[in-house]
């Protein structure tokens, strides 16, 4: 089989396995716990927590432990608005993660929250200005993703950050797809709160970041012992922590290298499915995309149908967000950037990892023109 869905998810990395093996075995203890081996596993968590703050360019103190990149932007939306006096007013662009659109709504719908969309273009961007029109004396919080994690689309985070910081307004990110494939640094994107997820890096799943400015109040979302500073109750999971960490370390060393890579893999490929297939409609920004993100929408077909003669042929992908599996409604982001449902409904995401190769590409070109052949004469 030929994996071509990682946004969705990436493979363990063995060094992974290797680093988190010891705290799941011989060294289990509690990190909250008042004797040697609690002590130990206190260590581990706090050299991971200093080893993501190196990546990200925070304080120690500003990165919290969550359990994914979900509960991450669940705690940064609900977290930032609930504890502000600002006002009770959201930014937010049309095509952000549920995880983001659903806890805008809940602020909303529970606390009196006024919400603002930010529409994007064709190609998925969010427009400086538009943004900058959408802020208000009482906006609270802004948030906008750094890449799409549907159709790969870049943002101008350090622009759109730097036209909510002239208003004071506190600004978040959600990182997930972006990490490993772009820098992650706080200061360098001027936001002030970053989100990502292990997962999609070569951690486990079940592990993420909140990494947050020290000025800004959280109110916890998990209430209980006061871990994580106060800001996420519940003990710490120590090993998928280190897992984290030290899959932040491996990518971060290679990032530079493998975005290049990886980039000029994408290129090809698409290039290659839109020569083999005229009727291809790639979707997201041309150039302004990640790395690892190739999606199209095939006019006449089924996403799911060519999903499932993809996986007959052995490649492995996604019609689109693995967050809204089993619902066969048309991508919201897809519809923000103007497609019509139907063909909305038709869209295919190929996502790599940094060994994704040349090879796998090629074949999994092909394959797709013979999927949508034989869709074609089946009349679906």
């Amino acid at each position: 089989m030929i994996y071509l869905d990682a946004a969705a998810t990436a493979p363990v990395r063995r060094e992974v396995l290797e680093a988190i093996w010891p705290f799941l075995t011989g060294e289990f203890g509690n990190p909250s716990s008042h004797h040697g081996m609690g002590e130990s596993a206190s260590r581990a968590l706090a050299a991971a927590r200093r080893t993501v703050a190196g990546v990200l360019g925070c304080r120690v103190s500003e990165v919290v432990f969550t359990s994914g990149g979900t509960e991450a932007d669940n705690l940064a939306v609900k977290g930032i608005a609930l504890a502000s006096p600002r006002g009770r007013h959201l930014v937010l662009s049309a095509i952000e993660h549920p995880a983001v659109v659903e806890s805008a709504e809940f602020l909303q719908r529970m606390h009196g929250f006024e919400v603002t969309v930010v529409p994007v273009d064709a190609t998925g961007l969010v427009d400086p200005d538009e943004f900058a029109a959408a802020l208000r004396p009482d906006t609270t919080l802004a948030t906008v993703m750094t890449a799409n994690n549907e159709v790969g689309t870049v943002q101008p985070i350090a622009e759109l950050a730097s036209r909510a910081r002239l208003h004071g307004i506190p600004f978040h990110t959600d990182a997930v797809q972006a990490a490993g494939w772009l820098p992650l640094g706080l200061d360098a994107l001027g936001v002030d709160a970053l989100s990502f997820s292990g997962h999609k890096l070569g951690a486990p799943k079940g592990i993420g970041v909140l990494a947050a400015r020290q000025r800004l109040r959280l109110e916890p979302l998990v209430h209980g012992g006061g871990q994580e500073r106060g800001a996420r109750s519940g003990t710490e999971n120590v090993a998928f922590a280190v897992g984290l960490a030290t899959a932040l370390t491996l990518a971060e060393a290679d990032r530079v290298e493998a975005a290049a890579r990886v980039t000029a893999l994408r290129d090809d490929f698409i290039r290659g499915v839109l020569d083999r297939i005229p009727a291809a409609v790639l979707t997201g920004h041309p150039s302004r995309r990640l790395p690892s993100v190739a999606s199209f929408c095939f006019p006449g077909t089924s996403g799911e149908s060519v999903l499932l003669q993809l996986e007959e042929r052995g490649i492995l992908v996604s019609s689109g967000s693995a967050c809204a599996a089993g619902d066969d409604a048309p991508s919201p982001v897809l519809l923000a950037m103007g497609l019509a449902p139907e063909v909305a409904q038709t869209a295919v995401r190929f996502t790599f990892t940094s060994s994704t190769t040349q090879a796998d590409l090629v074949t999994a070109s092909a394959s797709l023109e013979a999927s949508l052949t034989t869709l074609h004469a089946l009349g679906s």
